[in-house]
């Protein structure tokens, strides 16, 4: 049984899963990560859908918790939808997208947040508040996964203005058991109020608080299996070409067959380390034979907000003040999930990372639909920026281009919104305003 314990603590005693995820944040304010990494099961080598190679992937960290029988019916339950690794091509050049964001919001966190409801409602005993910030997308995806559920209660924080319009629209949109709140700052003081909420004493946070961020394995655990599921996909049979001349053009794309023999390196937009970590830990496994998934370089493709770029430079970096830019979900001043990355790889090997201005963000985007037809959000355009024009491997795309409309469409014209930001898109929204300080959180999780 694989046991679970603080960054902060590593020799210290463990958790298991379940309880890891219940608590989320460590006592101590670290972050929970696996005492020592399973073995990755040689089957996962067979399967041939997501789930079951999810399965696979996941079925070693679970292994002896009270969640084990249960991994399988979780995983058909969270991802109904698939992500598609798909490639557009136009003047001589050819793109390869790992398309994350065919879920109900629209981006890549809606894989982890349905996961991460359905693992908790399954390990449910007492009145739950999920508490999460957010830069964009990670609010609306918890929100849709633990809406109408039996138990809980969802607070959400945003830094209010410093989201697209759409995104602050989703986030003030489900009520019922979803509360919303406006930040008067950063997504980091938004990040800042929660750890501090999580470090408070249970009076007064009222309910048991659990982390919906990419703070919580929950989270963490799911995003490795997309990229399990890409490389086993990605090798050996021909490009799969999407027609283009619409910016939905690799929606019906099918998955590429593969036999694993070669590596694929991936370009993943980040902004608090947690989608790229996960890339990071599913490359890191391996078989009792030493066999590992065929997952290449990892670069890291941040925004102004240069933190992760000096870490991997320079073994070294400090927080700073957000910056703003066209790729808002990734406008994170110090990254939670990079204590995580320390604690495993100091060495940096494998892992290269490279920062985007706005006007490259733009450019990107107008030289892609230019191209190809195919339009991308700003932050799959910071992937696409950060790579070299000889890059063979393959851009993460995060998050549906019509959720950054007042950015993409003057840039490629109008984009087909998908039915389930459609959906939001049509209802009233409300959020109300919150100080960017710790008690004013506090009060509003005791009102």
């Amino acid at each position: 049984m694989i046991d679970f314990v603080s960054t902060r603590a590593p020799t210290g005693p463990g958790l298991a899963l379940s309880e890891a995820l219940a608590q989320g944040l460590a006592p101590d304010g670290g972050l929970y990560v696996p005492r020592a990494f399973p073995r990755l099961d040689p089957a996962i080598f067979q399967e041939t859908t997501l789930v079951g190679r999810a399965v696979r992937l996941l079925a070693p960290f679970f292994a002896g918790d009270r969640l084990e029988a249960e991994l399988p019916a979780i995983l058909a339950a969270a991802f109904p939808f698939g992500a598609p690794l798909c490639e557009v091509s136009g003047a001589g050049r050819s793109y390869r997208f790992l398309e994350l964001f065919h879920g109900p919001t629209a981006a890549f966190k809606d894989f982890g947040a349905r996961f991460l409801a359905e693992c908790l409602s399954r390990n449910l005993e007492e009145e739950t508040t999920i508490l999460v910030a957010t830069s964009g997308d990670t609010g609306a995806a918890v929100a849709g996964a633990f809406h109408g559920r039996p138990g809980f209660r969802v607070v959400i924080l945003y830094p209010d203005g410093r989201v697209s319009p759409r995104q602050a629209h989703q986030l003030g949109a489900f009520g019922g058991n979803v509360e919303t709140y406006r930040v008067s700052g950063t997504f980091d003081d938004c990040q800042a109020m929660v750890k501090a909420a999580f470090q408070a004493p249970r009076p007064r946070t009222g309910r048991k608080l659990a982390s919906a961020n990419s703070i919580s394995l929950g989270r963490l655990l799911p995003q490795m299996t997309y990229y399990a599921d890409a490389v086993l996909r990605a090798v050996s049979s021909p490009p799969l070409a999407v027609p283009g001349g619409r910016a939905d053009a690799a929606l019906s794309c099918a998955a590429r067959s593969s036999d694993g023999a070669h590596e694929t390196s991936f370009v993943i937009p980040t902004g608090n380390l947690g989608n790229a970590f996960a890339a990071w830990m599913a490359r890191a496994l391996s078989t009792d034979t030493g066999r590992r998934l065929p997952i290449g370089t990892l670069t890291l493709a941040t925004n102004a907000n240069r933190m992760l770029v000096d870490y991997v430079t320079t073994g070294a970096a400090a927080p700073a003040a957000t910056i703003a830019t066209l790729a808002n979900a990734m406008d994170v001043g110090a990254p939670s999930n990079l204590e995580r990355l320390r604690h495993f790889a100091s060495d940096r090997a494998g892992i290269a990372a490279v920062s985007v201005d706005d006007a490259a963000i733009a450019a990107t985007i107008a030289t892609v639909f230019r191209e190809t037809g195919y339009a991308i959000c700003p932050h799959t355009a910071c992937a696409v920026a950060a790579a070299p024009a000889d890059f063979d491997g393959v851009f993460v795309a995060t998050a549906h281009p019509a959720k950054f409309d007042t950015i993409v469409t003057p840039i490629c014209g109008p984009v087909a919104v998908p039915t389930g930001l459609a959906e939001l898109l049509a209802r009233e929204a409300h959020a109300a305003p919150l100080a960017a300080n710790a008690e004013a959180l506090l009060d509003a999780l005791r009102g």
